[in-house]
């Protein structure tokens, strides 16, 4: 998805978010459930966007997981999925799922990788299963890890900012992501690539990364990220396509998101 995403605040006074997020929280716990069980075992099903953006029957296997439970438990909801067909809902609610984020790093043996479940707006899930990590977050609720609010401490200045993005996989876009990633490693105390955007946003939401940004992005990677960050306190804004590259998403403590803005916009 190269073009932004839809706006629109699908947040209502009327929505149960503790029922929504029981929902998330269950379908993202099986498929982690069930991407644990695979991990370190699996090998490459497909390849999509270019030869090294890969696909696994894990990451078939998980969505179809979460696509059951969701169409078992809200039914009447729309449903977006990174590795399958979009499906249209009556509510007014869709949700956004990325079944595995990381599927390199999972292919690889690294243990960076996530399952991100969000009810567009209004809950997000990312879960961590090698660490058993949940992070959550509802639209009228603060950002929790496993039941614990997180407010994370802002860094001093940008010189002090421990700086998270990732890569896209067409060379093109990789060169000009890293012209731009060129200009904030002088100005921030270092830049970290963890390879799965759902997680590298609820770590900058824990405090373990102090800012996130990144082009190139689809939606599934950020919506229930960039939800737990907003309600951690973070400044979340979308990033309008620059030159050849498309969208994106900046989070960010409030004290220093404008220079990072500046150097990354």
């Amino acid at each position: 998805m190269d073009q932004p995403p839809p706006g629109g605040d699908r947040v209502s006074d009327a929505v149960d978010h503790e029922a929504l997020l029981e929902i998330a929280v269950e379908a993202a716990r099986a498929a982690g459930a069930l991407l644990l069980e695979r991990f370190g075992t699996e090998e490459i099903l497909a390849t999509k966007s270019t030869t090294t953006d890969l696909v696994s029957a894990a990451d078939l296997a998980a969505e179809a997981g979460i696509r059951e439970i969701l169409a078992r438990r809200a039914p009447e909801d729309a449903i977006m999925g990174e590795e399958g067909e979009d499906t249209g809902g009556t509510s007014g609610r869709r949700w956004v799922v990325d079944p595995l984020d990381g599927t390199v790093n999972f292919l690889y043996g690294l243990p960076m990788w996530c399952v991100s479940v969000a009810c567009e707006g209004l809950v997000g899930v990312v879960f961590d299963p090698t660490r058993d990590e949940l992070f959550t977050a509802t639209a009228d609720g603060p950002a929790r890890l496993n039941g614990v609010p997180l407010r994370p401490a802002p860094p001093a200045d940008l010189a002090h900012t421990l700086v998270a993005s990732g890569f896209g996989y067409d060379t093109r876009r990789r060169e000009l992501q890293a012209e731009v990633i060129a200009r904030v490693i002088p100005r921030a105390r270092d830049v970290r690539r963890g390879g799965a955007a759902a997680l590298d946003l609820a770590w900058v939401a824990a405090g373990r990364l102090d800012a996130y940004y990144e082009r190139g992005i689809n939606l599934w990677d950020i919506a229930a990220g960039e939800l737990i960050c907003a309600r951690a306190g973070l400044r979340v804004e979308r990033l309008e396509p620059a030159g050849e590259l498309p969208w994106g998403l900046l989070a960010a403590p409030e004290a220093i998101a404008d220079d990072l803005r500046a150097l990354v916009a």
